[in-house]
């Protein structure tokens, strides 16, 4: 290392530029503080603390503590935001980060508004564990709003699910009709253990909200899972939907692609794989069902957001009078 010809006091790697200190190492730049004092003691917590790891460091840290509280649900989805923020972050220091910085990439994001505000949550609580961590000072996700998310209106009619059925292999197809018939999210029906299905029903524990309950045996349910168990693989595997592999699990990613080529053959516009769990409690209302009792809702509000939105009153017209006689 070359002696300093100025600026002699500071410590190895610190330096004074445009009146403000930066701690540089490896050509990378990260910015102390403009007061001296405050400055050193940003240095000894890089120096000292070990904390010169940049932002995919902490990322991968702040994700071991996440999995210790959150459900498997929000870590998938967690887990796809953390892949992108430290892509994105990868030469930044977590003290370098600013609100403009989330800002920026809030705004890259406006053509997908709910993956926008998932990041925007998760680097919230990324920097929520670095100020604990005491390695930034401030949250810059603090004032940076969320993107207004509409609810979906979007309902398969029946025509566009039998055209989408009509594309998929049988084994996908069978799952389709199980989510419709359940009304149940397409991760808890691939978790249907074979010990799930009994003379009751079949007895579901939803992953997102631990919602307990049996969807009823009706004779549609009964008929399908007969089908199911006829063309299921032998093996010693536990779930009711086993791929033809030694009877492994079928992952959520490759039935979510399978829906999208699937409505794609069918030339079914704008719809996606949540959207047959819509459908069923939809149509359970229209029946005269309890919709809020197959979703497994304890708020009757989050019911009626799957269904407010994809059921429309019709209204009925005066009948005519003698005037137009």
């Amino acid at each position: 290392m070359r002696p300093r010809k100025k600026n002699r006091h500071l410590p190895a790697c610190m330096y004074l530029k445009h009146g403000c200190y930066y701690y540089v190492k490896a050509n990378k730049w990260r910015r102390l503080d403009p007061d001296f004092q405050t400055a050193l003691l940003a240095y000894a917590k890089i120096t000292i603390g070990g904390t010169d790891s940049g932002m995919p460091d902490l990322i991968d840290r702040v994700m071991v503590e996440m999995r210790k509280t959150l459900k498997k649900n929000t870590l998938e989805q967690y887990a796809q935001a953390a892949q992108r923020c430290k892509e994105v972050f990868a030469e930044f220091e977590p003290s370098q980060v600013m609100p403009k910085h989330i800002a920026a990439y809030k705004v890259s994001m406006s053509k997908t508004p709910s993956m926008a505000n998932r990041i925007i949550s998760f680097l919230r609580e990324v920097f929520r564990y670095a100020l604990e961590w005491q390695l930034v000072d401030a949250n810059p996700c603090q004032g940076i709003r969320r993107y207004t998310e509409h609810a979906r209106e979007r309902y398969i009619t029946d025509d566009e699910f039998s055209a989408i059925l009509s594309q998929c292999k049988p084994h996908t197809r069978n799952i389709f009709l199980m989510s419709y018939l359940t009304g149940q999210r397409i991760g808890d029906v691939l978790a249907i253990n074979l010990s799930d299905v009994t003379d009751k029903g079949i007895f579901f524990t939803q992953e997102k909200t631990g919602a307990r309950l049996i969807v009823a045996p009706t004779d549609d349910v009964l008929q399908l899972v007969q089908s199911i168990m006829d063309s299921r693989p032998k093996s010693e595997y536990d779930r009711l939907f086993a791929s033809t592999r030694a009877g492994r699990p079928i992952a959520y990613t490759t039935v979510k692609e399978a829906f999208a080529t699937a409505r794609k053959l069918a030339g079914v516009e704008d719809v996606t794989i949540h959207d047959i769990r819509a459908k069923s409690l939809t149509d359970a209302k229209r029946q005269g069902l309890d919709a809020q009792k197959l979703s497994g809702h304890t708020d009757a509000r989050m019911t009626a957001r799957y269904i407010r939105a994809r059921e429309i009153d019709i209204a009925q017209p005066p009948s005519m009078s003698d005037f137009n006689k």
